[in-house]
């Protein structure tokens, strides 16, 4: 079986209730239901917090015994240095997703730091992001 790791970032609890025109009507419980029941192989593990050091601390904790890690850290995408190192130091791939298009936003959203240390970006395109980063990273592990 797979494992995959969904961290989610500051304000993400929001999701379904906070600017719906920008994140959609969908709150992440009900999306992650729907890919537990899409993703019989796949052994999903969830976290969110709007805490940086516990977004680090999970990073580390999970970092190095998952097959992979999907993440996003919201508004500490382009402030935590500290998350880009954590992302740095661990040895299981991270895919960064943002349901927002973070370019087409304002100047501040355009830089993300912790990008740098992912394989790859998945951004503007929903909760669809999502999919598509669990999509890719059981078609990479399948080729190991």
């Amino acid at each position: 079986m797979i494992s995959i790791a969904i961290i989610n970032g500051p304000n993400l609890n929001l999701l379904g209730e906070r600017e719906p025109l920008l994140y959609g009507s969908r709150n992440f419980e009900d999306f992650l239901k729907e890919l537990k029941g899409e993703y019989k192989e796949v052994l999903f593990t969830y976290f969110q917090s709007n805490i940086e050091g516990e977004i680090i601390d999970e990073l580390q904790s999970i970092g190095f015994n998952s097959n992979g890690i999907i993440l996003n850290a919201g508004g500490y995408t382009h402030t935590s240095v500290a998350i880009a190192d954590a992302v740095k130091a661990i040895k299981t791939p991270v895919i960064e997703v943002h349901i927002s298009n973070i370019i087409s936003r304002e100047n501040y959203r355009h830089t993300s730091l912790t990008g740098a240390n992912c394989i790859g970006t998945i951004m503007g395109l929903g909760l669809l992001g999502y999919k598509l980063a669990i999509d890719y990273f059981i078609k990479s592990l399948g080729k190991q």
